[in-house]
């Protein structure tokens, strides 16, 4: 360690890759596996930092450097502010430098605004300078480029931390600080957006502003070369000054760093993501059905579940959520009274309620007894509450009043359709009003307002947002807003009372997954990556998953002998490593009622592939009996592999057509029973699965222990690329696997 340069070091989470721990250190396997990455600790002493250093600053309108140095200058004495320029600039409020070298030595922040090839050599002479932390607004610095790998060397030797490059920059309202050539500077508050998007974060301020919605920081992460977003979620999870965390990302290099802060943090407040990028179809080369029903975004869905996560599906529902976190981030429940002076509003408010975790309030017979005597007649009695068109202010007041009180609502949103009857503002003001005399007895809920029509939102936003009562324009907004809000809180309180009965039990034996592990060598030793069935169904076998009888006939000659030893009826199915879907290409027979039948269905099979596959690799035959339960019904279960998060696995509706159905949960290992559960919730066929008319439930422990008998192999056999159990019958007593296919990677086995 350099003389002077202070030390706060521990192993990165996150370093923009595949990281490997080494003692205290961190290496990254895929470059320059021998240097020893040693970077100081994100934490808060960087968010506010004494001075900041910006490199590349101008005097020229319009400029890139003009812009930053200027926002940099409204810091009104919160840090000391240096600029360095080979060209002596005049810069008020500021001290300049014509060389990094007259650069006095000390900590700070130093922001870089100069050509990519000069980037690496000046990260060093500012580490040189004391500076451990750097924003590299630069583009054309990628970890594939020649540049960013210097950069990254630089970083790592002269021990400075890198956000970026190609990004924003880096905006701390608390601090006073703007790092960033962002329009505008949001006020101060509690939310922390962490955006893979420039342009989304500008849009983000330009959005807040006029609401009054603060942060405690923007951060934009651009190429996330170095610092990763799992190690930004960490720190703003331990930051008192953040009391919900936004995202927006499109990809992951850290997906494993990610998913275990973002429980963490969601632990402890909310976070919400929008997901860019949600259609990259499935892999087309995939051979098994699982590996084709592999979607990015149903896995990016699964770890933000399993994280506690709330995810968005606009950029417009990411505002509403912000709005409504700003406010309100600590929600006792979920039960909605909606107040309304139209009823048509409240309907579509309702409507808009569906599937986002919020419910409409049952209000107390006391409250209904209320507005009986204050209400009009013609009031709807019952939420919503629609106190009809010619509402006034005083029937407004009374109204939020009663609902307010009644203990079986958690929150209230209150709706204005405009009319000639009341001024746009006589309604807000009664609103406010109302919701200030409750919070003076120490009645204090959620409120919101729904204002529809351009002229009437426009009277009343200012005033509510001068006692900060969110204000939506449409009821699909109010909505939506309220039931991120409503997810929020059921995910930290999901998260924070996880116990050990979530916990993924790993009872598979060594012996077990020594002998697996044997199985795949043998394959990869034949020169083949597709197990047959029968050593696939062994496979399956060694992981306690239940697969029906079978046995390996090598030839029409032998059938005979092996169906003294199997029960028929019969089912009979080509054994090739050559051919993926033997249904497809007539390599099944099924219901054959004996040995005779079994022989002849073998000749025509065999003689049939030849014609078809003339090249295909013939082992023989899988004899089984057919497996006869009415009331079953037809599953699958897999492992495929995720390019961002690994292994995964699946679980879904089987049956030939697998495909269209595309029924199916994703759940990523290690998964516990309970978590295996709800991936079994989460599918469509669970409704089936539950029992209907003379059909009895079906034996969901089982299904369970399949699920987390894959997430095992998942974890034990890495080598393993996708794997297919399909059909998987289940039913009241338990459930078998009647096929079994399995495909290993391309790499070697270590």
């Amino acid at each position: 360690m350099r003389d002077g340069k202070k030390s706060r070091k521990r192993p990165v989470k996150g370093s923009g890759g595949p990281v490997r721990i080494v003692g205290n250190d961190v290496r990254l396997p895929d470059r320059n596996d021998d240097l020893t990455m040693r970077l100081p600790a994100l934490d808060a002493a960087w968010f506010a930092p004494p001075r900041v250093v910006l490199v590349g600053a101008s005097a020229t309108d319009g400029s890139l450097g003009r812009a930053l140095c200027e926002n940099l200058r409204l810091g009104n004495g919160r840090f000391a502010l240096q600029t360095v320029n080979p060209k002596r600039l005049a810069i008020e409020d500021a001290e300049h430098f014509t060389s990094l070298a007259d650069l006095p030595h000390g900590p700070g922040l130093a922001v870089l605004a100069i050509p990519a090839q000069a980037t690496p050599d000046t990260i060093e002479a500012l580490g040189d300078k004391g500076i451990d932390l750097a924003v590299v607004i630069t583009a054309g610095l990628g970890r594939g480029t020649q540049a960013g790998a210097r950069m990254l060397d630089a970083a790592r030797r002269s021990e400075v931390r890198i956000i970026g490059p190609n990004c924003l920059g880096l905006v701390l309202p608390h601090h006073n600080l703007n790092a960033s050539f962002a329009r505008s500077m949001p006020a101060a508050g509690d939310l922390a957006f962490l955006s893979q998007s420039g342009a989304i974060a500008t849009a983000m301020l330009e959005w807040a502003e006029p609401r009054g919605v603060g942060f405690s920081a923007i951060v934009s992460v651009g190429d996330m070369a170095q610092t990763g977003l799992g190690e930004l979620i960490d720190l703003f999870a331990e930051d008192p000054k953040t009391r919900a965390i936004l995202l927006y990302l499109e990809g992951l290099s850290d997906a494993p760093a990610f998913v275990e802060a973002a429980r963490r943090a969601s632990r402890a407040k909310p976070v919400v993501a929008l997901k860019a990028g949600r259609t990259r179809a499935a892999s087309q080369a995939a051979l098994s059905h699982t590996g084709a029903l592999a979607g990015s975004w149903d896995v990016y869905r699964a770890a933000f579940r399993e994280s506690g996560i709330v995810t968005v599906d606009t950029l417009d529902a990411m505002f509403d959520a912000a709005l409504l976190l700003d406010r309100y981030p600590d929600l006792s429940g979920n039960r909605l009274a909606i107040v309304t002076n139209g009823g048509g509003a409240g309907i579509l408010a309702v409507d808009a309620l569906s599937g986002t975790g919020a419910e409409l309030a049952d209000l107390e017979a006391g409250t209904l007894a209320r507005l009986d005597r204050c209400l009009p007649p013609t009031w709807s009695h019952r939420n919503p509450i629609d106190i009809v068109g010619d509402a006034d202010a005083a029937r407004y007041a009374r109204t939020i009043r009663e609902v307010l009180c009644d203990g079986q609502v958690d929150a209230v949103m209150v709706m204005n359709c405009p009319t000639a009857l009341i001024d746009p503002g006589e309604a807000a003001r009664a609103t406010v009003e109302s919701v200030q005399t409750a919070r003076q007895e120490g009645i204090v809920k959620p409120v919101f307002a729904c204002w529809l029509g351009d002229e009437n939102f426009r009277h009343s936003a200012a005033i509510f947002q001068d006692t900060r009562i969110p204000t939506f324009a449409t009821p699909a907004d109010a909505s939506h807003g309220f039931g991120s809000l409503v997810r929020a809180s059921r995910a930290r309180r999901q998260e924070s009372t996880r116990g050990v009965h979530e916990v993924g039990e790993d009872k598979v034996t060594e012996a077990a997954v020594d002998e697996a592990e044997r199985l795949l060598e043998g394959v990869r030793a034949d020169g083949r990556r597709t197990l047959s069935e029968i050593e696939a169904k062994r496979l399956m076998t060694l992981f306690d998953v239940p697969v029906v009888e079978t046995r390996l006939v090598s030839n029409p000659d032998e059938v005979e002998a092996a169906c003294e030893e199997v029960a028929g009826p019969y089912a009979l199915k080509i054994v090739s490593p050559d051919i993926t879907h033997k249904s497809d290409h007539g390599g099944v027979a099924l219901g054959l009622a004996d040995a005779g039948s079994v022989r002849g269905a073998a000749q025509a099979m065999g003689e049939h592939i030849a014609r078809v596959f003339p090249n295909a690799r013939i082992e023989g035959f899988a004899l089984q009996p057919m497996i006869a339960r009415k009331a079953a019904h037809e599953l699958f279960a897999g492992i495929a592999t995720d390019p961002t998060f690994g292994p995964i696995v699946l679980f879904g509706a089987g049956g030939t057509a697998i495909e269209v159905i595309a029924d199916k949960a994703v759940g990523l290992p290690p998964i516990s029973p309970v978590q295996a559960g709800r991936m079994i919730a989460e599918t469509r066929i669970s409704r089936l699965l539950a029992g209907y008319r003379h059909i009895p439930a079906t034996n969901l422990a089982a299904i369970e222990a399949v699920i987390v008998a894959l997430s095992t192999i998942a974890t034990h056999l890495p080598q393993i690329a996708e794997l297919d159990v399909n059909p998987l019958l289940t039913d009241s007593e338990g459930v078998i696997a009647l096929d079994a296919r399995v495909i290993l990677n391309n790499s070697p086995i270590a």
